[in-house]
């Protein structure tokens, strides 16, 4: 297929490369002027979108995906499909999504779980959105790119996947982290907690599969310094859109409000910014009940 990406960041360009390493003829875009390997950079997003069988957009938020869809799908040719796999406001991608399908196109909201490791490796999860047909088209790449690809339903359904589960991610990092702080001053080992939990009710992703407690359980960032391979201001951002949208439909989540409440806290107080979400365990680590 020939393709195009838009937005290689740190997700966007190992997924355009793996694309490209698939055979497909992929040419890209970033503002930023980055690139990827086996993909070839052109000047603009327009020119990204210009006579391509698909059109791929990986972007920071709903306004910039508004703002690029605005842009690329005039220039795109009838019959094209455009996936969006940016993490936007439900609203977002349903408005886009109407704006293809008036021009003539396909459209998959198709947010990712799975960080910076999954895009290298080829192993995301991809909550999509749209018609049967838009899934049937983008199947095949979302089989590159991942490992597993569910259809969520019509447009805006992958967006609506994206945000409850990683409502419950960020809540339940959180519980884990406590935890783990209140395990040391009870004077419990770290492991002997691990040992516990992991294999018991405690078991959850972030115990079991990104343990946040250094030298506990598989590698994670917690081995790496909190590097992020998941960031801290993303979850805030992430749980910021759960808010959005229970607001939008009158849901009751205190549990996701409370965690919002702390990662905005952790990322514009407290340093967190630049680490990775599961830092909550030194944060916790270091403070008292007041």
């Amino acid at each position: 297929m020939k393709i195009g990406f838009i937005g290689l960041g740190n997700m966007g360009a190992p997924m355009a490369a793996n694309l490209a390493a698939a055979g497909h003829d992929v040419v890209g875009f970033d503002v930023a002027g980055t690139t990827a390997l086996g993909v070839t950079p052109v000047a603009s997003a327009v020119a990204a979108a210009t006579q391509r069988d698909i059109v791929i957009t990986m972007l920071p938020n709903g306004d910039i995906l508004r703002a690029v869809a605005g842009d690329i799908i005039p220039a795109m040719q009838s019959g094209a499909t455009l996936i969006d796999c940016s993490t936007v406001d439900v609203d977002s991608a349903r408005a886009v999504a109407d704006q293809a399908q008036t021009a003539g196109m396909l459209t998959v909201d198709a947010p990712v779980s799975g960080g910076i490791g999954g895009a290298a490796g080829g192993t995301l999860t991809f909550m999509a959105g749209g018609s049967a047909d838009a899934f049937a088209v983008a199947q095949p790449l979302f089989d590159i790119m991942g490992q597993k690809a569910v259809h969520c339903g019509e447009a805006g359904a992958g967006q609506a996947a994206k945000i409850c589960n990683n409502m419950i991610l960020g809540a339940t990092m959180i519980a884990t982290c406590e935890a783990f702080a209140l395990a040391d001053k009870l004077g419990l080992e770290r492991q002997k907690m691990f040992d516990v939990a992991s294999t018991s009710s405690g078991y959850s992703w972030s115990m079991n599969a990104y343990c946040p407690a250094p030298g506990v359980g598989p590698q994670s960032p917690a081995d790496n310094g909190y590097a992020p391979g998941f960031a801290s201001e993303l979850m805030l951002k992430d749980l910021g859109l759960s808010q959005q949208a229970a607001e939008a439909v009158d849901a009751d989540t205190p549990m996701g409000a409370r965690a919002l409440e702390l990662y905005r806290q952790f990322v514009e107080d407290e340093g967190g910014k630049g680490r990775d979400f599961s830092a909550m365990l030194p944060r916790f680590e270091t403070r008292g009940r007041s």
